[in-house]
């Protein structure tokens, strides 16, 4: 496959997914090459829906602090034709969120715990 049809079937992946109805990342980049594509998106819903209709069953979860604010890298990956394609979701969170993710079912902790 030439570059050229490589970049236009990345592009059109991208354009089902708008027609299919999902929302347009925000941010789009295509490495030279066509190996690499990465989406980013705004929020939890968008990330969902372009993971599902992606089929990216890698999935990573980033916390880090950049410069006083707490934030969660959400990545999912999969390689489609040896162009692997990431959707990404940066979301700045607070500690309470921090606290959420050591208790390993929320649900199961008492409220006068809570």
């Amino acid at each position: 496959m030439t570059e050229l049809a490589t970049r236009a079937q990345a592009f059109g992946l991208i354009a089902d997914g708008v027609a299919a109805g999902l929302s347009a990342p925000w941010r789009l980049y295509l490495a030279r090459g066509c190996r690499y594509l990465s989406l980013s998106v705004s929020d939890r819903t968008e990330w969902n829906a372009w993971r599902t209709h992606l089929g990216c069953p890698e999935l990573s979860v980033r916390v880090y602090d950049a410069g006083g604010e707490i934030r969660r890298s959400s990545v999912a990956e999969v390689v489609l034709d040896g162009c692997r394609i990431s959707v990404e979701l940066v979301e700045e969170v607070s500690t309470d969120d921090l606290d959420r993710l050591l208790v390993v079912d929320p649900t199961a902790v008492e409220p006068e715990e809570r």
